[in-house]
């Protein structure tokens, strides 16, 4: 049963603050927790760091102090929110493992969004970054095992296939082809949730591998065994991969920012200032009400509790602004404000398959896409393949495949049948061209 949070009671935002008892949360227990509360936790940390950096942007761009007062109290309260959320990830969780549900996320939230999105331009953004997720799952899995002796597989819960999709190296395009057509204000309701989510939560991704980018490197320690034996008798120590750990991060990393300038082209670009806060606000209130309707532990549920009431103060205190200084309500911003029905993370085998099998050789053309076999060699795409993509064989996601593959005979995959594209079956070989080369079809 859906909700109105505007009909809802609000607190003072003053009123909501936590002390530091409170804050410290205690964290999951990586043996036993449920993949997609692992899921919830970062898209609900995704929210807060969108939230906090559109307030701080706002804040910055008008002189009004007592716009800025206010927007500093509710930022406050989203900072103690998301510091909560940071620390539900436990000490003995490493880098690696944790990436693993950050890219659980981003391929079945995406997933989930498409399917409910009735905006078709959009499916046509979500199926698109989605194929490319997916492939960045399998290139880490590839890595955690070899450092770690991990199989991604346990950590995802067997919800979510680990196998090649469009292969990594074919996601370095040209910065022009990443900016989309924008929405609009008479776009549905959940078309606009869609796009402020899905951007929160690649930017989430986004901004985490810009930070971790530079300690992946160190595979030492209780996360991280020593010493992994290989099917062929040698030793291959963790260290070995520091490296190439620090460059997968790099070059995934810049994917995902080609990710968030997609997808951030999406919003509407006529909305105003106050309205983007309440859009922002309601966008928070939204995903912790999902959360708390879906959620399977009952201490992260409460948590999840505690955040909508904060939010709904959080929401009222945006609505007010707007009402005082643009002289208009939250219906001209969000209709009727009744939330759609909750975000669901759930498997979606199928779905995936589906439209690794439609698209994988789709690539960006400016506001559109294209099977890059249609392209001709002079356009952009090919262009920013040469300049960033000199040898492919140097190219971390590459190699950290082709490496797996000397390492142990096979790369790591987990798969429910056989891949529906043919030319990524080969468990011996990593497919580097599919997706780069014009001449290049699927079998």
């Amino acid at each position: 049963m859906s909700i109105n949070p505007f009909s809802l009671k609000a607190q003072n935002v003053n009123k909501t603050m936590s002390d530091w008892q409170s804050l410290y949360a205690k964290p999951y227990d990586k043996e036993s927790v449920d993949p997609y509360t692992k899921c919830r936790i970062i898209l609900a940390n995704g929210a807060e760091y969108e939230a906090v950096k559109h307030s701080h942007a706002l804040s910055r761009t008008t002189s009004d102090n007592d716009i800025r007062r206010e927007l500093a109290l509710a930022r406050r309260g989203e900072q103690q929110q998301q510091k909560r959320l940071a620390v539900l990830k436990p000490i003995d969780e490493s880098t690696l493992e944790h990436t693993i549900a950050y890219e659980q996320l981003a391929v079945d939230l995406t997933a989930h969004l498409a399917l409910t999105e009735p905006d078709k331009y959009v499916v046509q953004a979500l199926n698109f970054a989605l194929l490319e997720d997916f492939d960045h799952l399998y290139r880490y899995a590839n890595l955690l095992e070899m450092t770690e002796g991990i199989k991604a597989e346990k950590l995802v819960g067997c919800y979510t296939e680990i196998m090649p999709a469009r292969p990594t190296v074919a996601h370095h395009r040209h910065p022009y082809d990443s900016i989309k057509r924008h929405g609009n204000q008479n776009a549905a309701l959940i078309t606009k949730l869609h796009a402020a989510i899905i951007t929160a939560a690649e930017q989430q991704t986004m901004n985490y591998y810009m930070n971790i980018c530079s300690f992946a490197g160190n595979l030492s320690g209780n996360a991280c065994r020593p010493n992994v034996v290989t099917n062929d008798g040698t030793g291959a120590r963790a260290k070995d991969y520091a490296d190439l750990a620090r460059r997968l991060y790099q070059e995934i990393g810049m994917v995902e920012e080609d990710h968030v300038s997609m997808y951030g082209s999406l919003i509407d670009t006529d909305t105003s200032p106050l309205a983007c806060n309440l859009m922002h606000e309601y966008t928070e209130a939204y995903l912790y009400w999902s959360n708390m309707e879906t959620e399977s532990d009952p201490r992260i549920k409460k948590i999840w509790e505690l955040h909508f009431q904060q939010e709904l103060a959080h929401l009222a205190a945006a609505n007010a602004l707007l009402q005082k200084y643009e002289h208009r309500d939250y219906q001209s911003v969000v209709g009727e404000g009744t939330f759609p029905a909750p975000i669901v993370l759930q498997s979606n085998v199928d779905y995936v398959r589906k439209v690794l099998k439609g698209t994988v050789t789709n690539t960006g053309m400016r506001e559109d896409y294209a099977k890059v076999e249609t392209l001709p060699q002079s356009f952009d795409f090919f262009t920013y393949q040469k300049a960033v993509n000199k040898s492919t064989s140097k190219v971390a996601s590459h190699q950290v495949i082709a490496e797996h593959q000397s390492r142990f005979g096979t790369d790591y995959r987990y798969e429910t049948s056989l891949n529906p594209i043919r030319s990524l079956r080969d468990r011996k070989t990593d497919n580097s061209t599919l997706g780069i080369a014009a001449a290049v079809g699927v079998e």
